[in-house]
C-alpha cells in the first residue's frame, strides 16, 4: 500500500511538471473533467488506429511473408559461411603443411648444391687435364702457355699435399703424375735459368740485359724453391758465384783505370800549412801547381758533392785519350756511384726474384759484393795511409755520407757496414792530417820570415782551408771537424800574435793584424755564413785591432788631446789638479787651430800607404776620423768658456772629414 502511495506521488510529481499541466491548474479548470477529456480523446484516436490498420491488414500480411523469405536466405547463406570457414581452415593448414616443406626442400637443395660446388672444386683440383700435361712437356719455358700450366701445377702439388695429409685416397690416383710432371717442370726451369745465368760471363757483356729477361720469370724460381729446394739452392749459387765475379772483375779493372787518371803529384807530409813556401820542391812547386791548386783551396772540387753527386761517372778510355787529370775525390766519387748504382740494382733484384728480405737478402747480397766491397776498402786504405791531402779526405768522407742517405732514399740498407768502415778509415787518418797541420803552425819559427804587413801566405792558406771546410759541414755537420777547426783557429791567431811581434813599431804590428784578420774575414764571408763561428771572431779581432789602430795612427797630430781627454777624465774628482790642465788645454786649443786640416789629411795618407785595398783603407780613415770627432768633442766638453771660444767648431771638422768620405766610398 505504501508502496503504490510512493507511486502515486511519483506521477503526479511527474503531471506537475508537464507544462500543460500547469497551464490547466493556472486556468483553474476542473481536473476530473479535463481527465475525461483526455479519455475521449485517446479513445478516439485508438478507434482510427484500429480502422488504419484494418485497411493496411494486407500490406502487414505481405511485409510478413517477406521477413520470413529473408529469414530462410540469411539462414541458407549462414549454412554456406560456415561450409566456407570450414574449407578455409582446411586450406590453412595445407599452406602452413606446404611452407615447412618448401623451407625443408630449400635447405636440402642448398646443402647438395653446396656439397656439389666442393666435390666440384675439388675433383677440378685434383684431376691432371691433358692440357697441363702437354703444356708442361711440349711447350718451352718461355712460352706464355707454359708459365700458366706452372702456375696450375704448382697448385694441384700443394692441394694433394695438402689432402694427402689428410689421407684422402684419391691423391694416390694423382700423385704419380703430378710428381713426374713436377720433375719435368724443374729440369726445363733448371736449364733455362742455368743457361740465362751463363751470359752474363761472356766477355764485354751487358749482365743487366739477361737480368731483366729473367726477372719476368721470377715464378721459376719460386717453383722449384717450393718444390725442389735443391736446385733452387743450386740456381741461387750459380748465380752469386757469377755475379760476384762480375762485379769484382769490374770494379777492379775499374779502379785500376781511374787510378791512372789521378794528378801525378801529391800532397806530401812537408805539404802542411805551417811550411814555408821556400821550402823544397814538392806540393807548391811550379810544376806541381801547374797540375792542381794548393792543398788549402777547394776551388771547384766542392762540386763533387752538389753538381757532379749524381753526374755520369768517368769513363777512362776517353779521358786518357786527352790526358786529363783529377784529384782523387773526383775518382772516389765515380767508384762509389758506380758501386751505388750496381748495388742497389742488384739488392732489389735479388729481393724479388729469389724472394728474400730482411737479414737473408743481407746475406744473399753479401756473399754477392763481398769480395767487391773488400776490393773498394782495400783501395780506399791505400790511398788514405799515405794521403796529407785534408780537403781530399774530407771531400771524401762527405761523399759517404750523401751516398749513404741516396741508398736509403732508394730503400737499401745493405750498404750501411760498408759506409761505416769507409768512415773508420777516413776520419782518423783526417784528423792526423788535421792536426799535422795544427801542429806545423804551432812550430812555425816567425823569424824565418820576412818582415811584411801585407796578409801572411799561411793566414791566406788558413782563410781558404777553414772557409772550405765550414762551408761544406754545413749540410753535415760534425762535431770532430768542429772541434779541430776551434783548434786551428787558435793556433792561427796565436801565429798571427807572434808574427806581429817582430815588428818593433805598434803600429805595424796593428797594420800586420789587421790586414790578416781582415784578409780571412773577406775569404770567409766569400765562402760561408757571416754568423759562423770564425767569421764572428775575425769580426771581434779586426774590430779590437781597427780600434786601437785608429787612435795610434791619429796619435802624431792629435796625440795630445786623446792623451789630455784620457787624463782629465782619470782625475774627475780631483779639482786641485784638474786646474793645473787648463793652461795645457789652452795651448791644445792653439796648436790644433794651426794644424787640424794638416793632421787629417796626414792620417788619410797613412792609411792609404798602409792599406792599398780601397776598401779597407776606406773603412779604417773613417774609423780614425770618427775616432777624432769623439775626442774632440769630449775636449770641447771640458774646456773653459775662454778656451772654448778659440777652439774650432765642431761641424767645421765633419765638413772636412765629409771630403775624405766621399773620395772612398
Amino acid at each position: 500500500m505504501a508502496k503504490d502511495s510512493v507511486n502515486n506521488a511519483e506521477v503526479l510529481e511527474c503531471y506537475l511538471e508537464d507544462e500543460e499541466v500547469q497551464e490547466v491548474l493556472k486556468a483553474g479548470t476542473d481536473l476530473r473533467e479535463y481527465s475525461r477529456q483526455i479519455e475521449r480523446q485517446l479513445k478516439d484516436v485508438e478507434n482510427k488506429s484500429i480502422q488504419n490498420y484494418i485497411k493496411e491488414s494486407q500490406n502487414i500480411v505481405s511485409l510478413h511473408n517477406q521477413i520470413n523469405a529473408c529469414d530462410k536466405i540469411l539462414e541458407r547463406m549462414e549454412s554456406m559461411l560456415l561450409s566456407f570457414q570450414s574449407d578455409l581452415g582446411s586450406i590453412s593448414n595445407e599452406i602452413v603443411y606446404l611452407q615447412k616443406k618448401s623451407i625443408i626442400m630449400s635447405q636440402q637443395l642448398h646443402n647438395r648444391q653446396a656439397v656439389r660446388g666442393q666435390l666440384s672444386q675439388f675433383i677440378d683440383d685434383m684431376a691432371v687435364p691433358e692440357a697441363l700435361i702437354k703444356g708442361i712437356l711440349d711447350k718451352p719455358v718461355t712460352d706464355k702457355d707454359f708459365l700458366n700450366q706452372l702456375s696450375v701445377l704448382n697448385h694441384k702439388i700443394s692441394f694433394v699435399k695438402e689432402q694427402g695429409f689428410k689421407e684422402v685416397k684419391s691423391c694416390q690416383d694423382v700423385k704419380d703424375i703430378l710428381e713426374k710432371l713436377k720433375i719435368k717442370a724443374v729440369t726445363k726451369i733448371r736449364a733455362y735459368l742455368l743457361e740465362q745465368i751463363s751470359k752474363f760471363r761472356k766477355p764485354m757483356a751487358n749482365y743487366q740485359i739477361p737480368q731483366r729477361g729473367i726477372l719476368k720469370y721470377k715464378f721459376f724460381f719460386e717453383f722449384a724453391l717450393t718444390n725442389e729446394r735443391a736446385v733452387a739452392q743450386e740456381i741461387c749459387g750459380s748465380y752469386v758465384d757469377t755475379m760476384g765475379k762480375i762485379y769484382y772483375s769490374y770494379f777492379k779493372y775499374y779502379s785500376s783505370l781511374l787510378s791512372k787518371l789521378m794528378y801525378e803529384t801529391q800532397a806530401s807530409k812537408d805539404d802542411l800549412m805551417g811550411i814555408e813556401e821556400t821550402g823544397r820542391g814538392g806540393l807548391f812547386s811550379k810544376a806541381s801547381l801547374r797540375q792542381k791548386n794548393t792543398v788549402f783551396t777547394i776551388g771547384n772540387r766542392g762540386d763533387v758533392l752538389t753538381s757532379l753527386l749524381e753526374a755520369p761517372i768517368i769513363v777512362p778510355h776517353a779521358e786518357q785519350k786527352t790526358e786529363k787529370r783529377y784529384p782523387y775525390e773526383a775518382l772516389f766519387r765515380c767508384e762509389q756511384y758506380a758501386l751505388v748504382d750496381n748495388a742497389c740494382r742488384e739488392f732489389h733484384f735479388i729481393s724479388e726474384f729469389f724472394i728474400v728480405k730482411g737479414n737473408a737478402a743481407f746475406d744473399l747480397f753479401s756473399q754477392i759484393m763481398g769480395k767487391t766491397l773488400a776490393l773498394l776498402i782495400k783501395n780506399v786504405e791505400n790511398y788514405t795511409g799515405t794521403c796529407y791531402d785534408t780537403i781530399s779526405l774530407f771531400l771524401c768522407a762527405q761523399l759517404v755520407l750523401r751516398y749513404r742517405l741516396l741508398c736509403h732514399k732508394h730503400a737499401v740498407p745493405a750498404l750501411d757496414a760498408y759506409w761505416d768502415e769507409l768512415l773508420e778509415i777516413l776520419w782518423p787518418r783526417f784528423e792526423y792530417v788535421f792536426r799535422l797541420n795544427i801542429h806545423s803552425i804551432k812550430e812555425c819559427d816567425p823569424t824565418k820570415f820576412n818582415k811584411e804587413t801585407k796578409p801572411h801566405y799561411i793566414a791566406r792558406r788558413y782563410a781558404e782551408f777553414s772557409g772550405a771546410l765550414v762551408s761544406l759541414s754545413e749540410s753535415y755537420p760534425n762535431e770532430l771537424v768542429s772541434r779541430l777547426l776551434a783548434q786551428l783557429l787558435e793556433e792561427v791567431e796565436c801565429f798571427i800574435f807572434r808574427m806581429a811581434a817582430i815588428f818593433s813599431n805598434r803600429q805595424q804590428q796593428l797594420v800586420f793584424h789587421i790586414n790578416n784578420y781582415d784578409m780571412i774575414l773577406s775569404t770567409l764571408l766569400e765562402r760561408t755564413r757571416d754568423n759562423c763561428r770564425e767569421a764572428e771572431r775575425m769580426k771581434q779581432l779586426l774590430a779590437t785591432y781597427s780600434s786601437e789602430y785608429a787612435e795610434e795612427v791619429l796619435s802624431p797630430s792629435f796625440g795630445g788631446i786623446i792623451q789630455f781627454v784620457k787624463e782629465y777624465e782619470t782625475l774627475a774628482d780631483k779639482q786641485d789638479e784638474l786646474r793645473k790642465l787648463e793652461s795645457k788645454a789652452l795651448v791644445l786649443v792653439d796648436s790644433f787651430l794651426s794644424s787640424w786640416k794638416a793632421g787629417i789629411e796626414s792620417v788619410n795618407k797613412e792609411i792609404v800607404g798602409c792599406f792599398p785595398n780601397l776598401v779597407t783603407g776606406s773603412s779604417l780613415v773613417q774609423l780614425a776620423l770618427a775616432t777624432l770627432l769623439q775626442y774632440y768633442d769630449r775636449f770641447t766638453k771640458i774646456l773653459s768658456p775662454a778656451a772654448k771660444a778659440k777652439a774650432v767648431n765642431i761641424h767645421q771638422i765633419k765638413v772636412e772629414i765629409k771630403k775624405y768620405k766621399n773620395s772612398f766610398s
